[in-house]
């Protein structure tokens, strides 16, 4: 029986696996997150030991594909870390996007440096050379996003109403975008005022997610760069609100935010074996 967490930033819902013994089987991490037949999750996660950090963040979406970063997984592996050593102010993570930071305030939240937002088009990346603060990509309502890299490649849609737009219908597709070789994260951002954002999103390969860390991170590099709000903002996700910042000082991006257990369990690796 392998023994795994049920954990959740937001309601942006894990199933967490610690595989830093190196003796996890291979598993098919789609029939995992089914939430009919599996556990079901938006993401699988599993924990590896690292030579650059305390640990290695392996992340799976829903669809089984491996991806380079997650912001509330990131929140949740750094909680597990601290209840190992709570005496420990600050964790490093290892992603496939780099090495990322957390640190801790002592109110429940996880405060992640997810470092320096990438706004050029190689960095996204796209498909050619395009104007990253605006795309010439539309469906139905939706037009002109920005694109930005946290890792992970987003784009972000100004609209006036977030909870108008029919993002099950139109996320789909511009996922798949042609000019997104890498897919996309599909955001839609409402600007309430100068510090306050409200975003939806469909996330890549997850498809629509109760909050998306990442994604909140590139609402409000989106935002600033469109002069629509300072460097920092709390973004208000269907599950919740995160604390978005990015600092001047070393252009890095922090997202500050709940993790949480919900429960723990074990399941028979012959039911989810490839």
């Amino acid at each position: 029986m392998i023994p795994f967490l049920k954990m959740h930033g937001l309601g942006n819902d894990f199933v967490v696996l610690d595989n830093r013994g190196g003796k996890l089987p291979a598993l098919n991490w789609a029939k995992i997150a089914d939430r009919h037949f599996g556990i079901g999750c938006d993401q699988v996660v599993i924990m590896e030991t690292s030579a650059k950090a305390d640990v290695f963040m392996r992340i799976y979406n829903a669809d089984g594909g491996e991806v380079e970063s997650c912001g509330n997984a990131s929140r949740c592996v750094a909680s597990l870390i601290h209840i190992e050593a709570p005496a420990r102010k600050a964790v490093t993570i290892e992603t496939l996007a780099g090495v990322i930071e957390a640190s801790f305030a002592g109110d429940g939240n996880v405060t992640m440096d997810m470092g320096a937002p990438g706004l050029e088009w190689e960095d996204i990346p796209l498909k050619e050379k395009s104007d990253t603060l605006h795309l010439p990509i539309a469906s139905g309502a939706l037009r002109d996003p920005v694109a930005v890299s946290m890792g992970n490649p987003h784009m972000v849609f100004f609209v006036d109403d977030v909870s108008a737009v029919p993002l099950d219908a139109l996320g789909p597709e511009l996922e798949r975008h042609p000019l997104f070789p890498k897919r996309a994260n599909v955001g839609v951002a409402q600007v309430e005022s100068r510090d306050r954002i409200r975003l939806r999103v469909w996330e890549r390969g997850a498809g629509l997610t109760l909050a998306c860390g990442t994604g909140a991170c590139a609402a409000l590099v989106a935002a600033f760069c469109r002069g629509l709000t300072g460097k920092k903002a709390r973004v208000t996700l269907p599950g919740g609100t995160l604390l978005i910042e990015w600092r001047g000082e070393d252009n890095h991006v922090l997202m500050t935010g709940p993790a949480a257990i919900s429960f723990e369990g074990k399941f028979n690796e012959k039911s989810f074996t490839v």
